[in-house]
């Protein structure tokens, strides 16, 4: 079925604006028509171009066709067959003239340009924007390139103009959030310029419409800034608020590169949160106790096979410090996402060391006061481990003797401990602490 198209629209504008109208209308009305059908109404037209192929062999002959195809959209009658075939007709040729004004295969598939690596698209989805020119990027028919670093997307046409460089060094150089909520200096700071082009904005929005993000504080142009959104971590640290904020497209750009970087250390910048986020709390124990397996795993040859701390690579600072976080980190820790997930690597780890290996349940403890119950690990919920002589005994028993002795280290010689036992919980402890 064929949708109605209204002659009266295709009249208006600039050929450049016609094209982008009318392959708007073909993609928006869904025009489906067989061949034959359309080979036989090109043919009541008196037209010499076909459908697979066109018969003009240079650009003016394009165009003289193009100009009869709009004259003659005018003068058929309205809502008529021969019309709408009329227009069909039209959009091809556009596509054609186009391939022949910007022939692929002159486009290299890589180019460098501000530290930016520019890859070819081969992508004929019609959902992306220009980055320069904040226009549609017609796949089907234009070239365009996606940088892989930053993912820039611009027109090949748009390549020479671009003044910005690759957010991805700014990460490589700068691995740092700002921690202050929207630092915002006011416009007249800014001399009522966009902040990255330095486009004249207001706040009345005429001519430029001033648009703020939430991540610098700073105003933008509507080309610096399309009302993209993200979640902002000084917010999230100081606040635990996750609701998104408008940002301009460089701080998106840059806060979705930085999301899971481990470069937020939650004890030094705000320590209080601890105490409101029972979640953190979780989270940090899980980590500990991570970490105290992990020496058991890297002297273990069974675990190196089975490639056990590779659960974890996803956040791989897990397994080097307990209190680093990246922003992704917390995110998930709000959506309940993280507990589980290392509750469950948790389980595997304590299971290879307690139950499956027999080299690493050698590697027990027993509680050095009370020496009954069961073989100890360090990572027990029930167990404490000393700062001093770095034995092992029960929670309870620890408590007691904490506060009624003075521990040296010679003291858990005295209890006879193993050199490999010694050894591997010295490094535990030092490693944790």
């Amino acid at each position: 079925m064929v949708a109605y198209y209204s002659g009266t629209y295709v009249g208006r504008g600039s050929d450049t604006r016609q094209s982008c109208d009318l392959l708007r209308l073909s993609f928006c009305l869904n025009i489906i028509i067989q061949p034959p059908v359309i080979q036989r109404r090109f043919n009541e037209l008196n037209f010499n171009v076909n459908m697979g192929s066109v018969v003009a062999s240079d650009v003016e002959q394009l165009k003289q066709a193009i100009a009869e195809c709009k004259r003659l959209i005018l003068e058929l009658p309205e809502h008529s067959g021969k019309q709408k075939d009329t227009v069909i007709k039209l959009i091809h040729l556009r596509l054609k003239l186009q391939e022949l004004k910007d022939p692929e295969e002159d486009e290299p598939n890589l180019q460098v340009l501000l530290e930016h690596r520019f890859s070819k698209e081969k992508s004929k989805s019609v959902k992306q924007m220009c980055d320069k020119c904040s226009t549609i990027i017609w796949g089907l028919i234009q070239t365009w390139y996606t940088c892989t670093g930053c993912y820039y997307r611009c027109h090949s046409k748009c390549m020479n103009l671009i003044n910005k460089p690759c957010v991805r060094s700014k990460v490589s150089h700068q691995s740092e959030y700002e921690l202050s909520i929207c630092p915002e200096v006011g416009l007249d700071k800014q001399d009522y310029r966009c902040a990255e082009c330095r486009t004249p904005i207001s706040l009345r929005g005429v001519p430029n419409e001033a648009r703020q993000c939430d991540y610098t504080g700073q105003y933008y142009c509507n080309s610096c800034h399309w009302n993209d959104t993200a979640i902002i971590p000084a917010r999230v640290i100081h606040n635990w608020a996750f609701e998104p904020r408008k940002v301009c497209r460089t701080s998106m750009r840059y806060l979705a590169l930085m999301m899971s970087r481990p470069v937020l250390k939650l004890k030094e910048i705000n320590p209080l949160l601890f105490n409101f986020v029972e979640e953190l709390v979780e989270i940090r124990k899980l980590r500990q106790d991570i970490l105290l397996m992990k020496p058991y795993f890297i002297t273990c040859k069974e675990a190196m096979e089975a490639r056990l701390l590779l659960h974890l690579q996803d956040r791989q600072h897990f397994v080097e410090n307990d209190e680093m976080y990246s922003l992704q980190d917390l995110i998930d820790t709000s959506r309940g996402r993280l507990s589980c997930s290392l509750t469950e690597i948790h389980t595997t780890f304590a299971k290879h060391i307690k139950l499956d290996c027999e080299k690493c349940q050698a590697k027990g403890f027993m509680c050095e006061l009370c020496k009954e119950g069961d073989i100890l690990f360090p990572f027990d919920s029930h167990t404490s481990v000393c700062h001093d002589c770095f034995a092992v005994f029960h929670r309870f028993v620890f408590e007691h003797i904490r506060y009624n002795t003075n521990c040296h280290m010679p003291y858990a010689l005295l209890w006879g401990l193993g050199r490999d036992r010694f050894g591997l919980l010295n490094f535990v402890v030092t490693t944790l602490y």
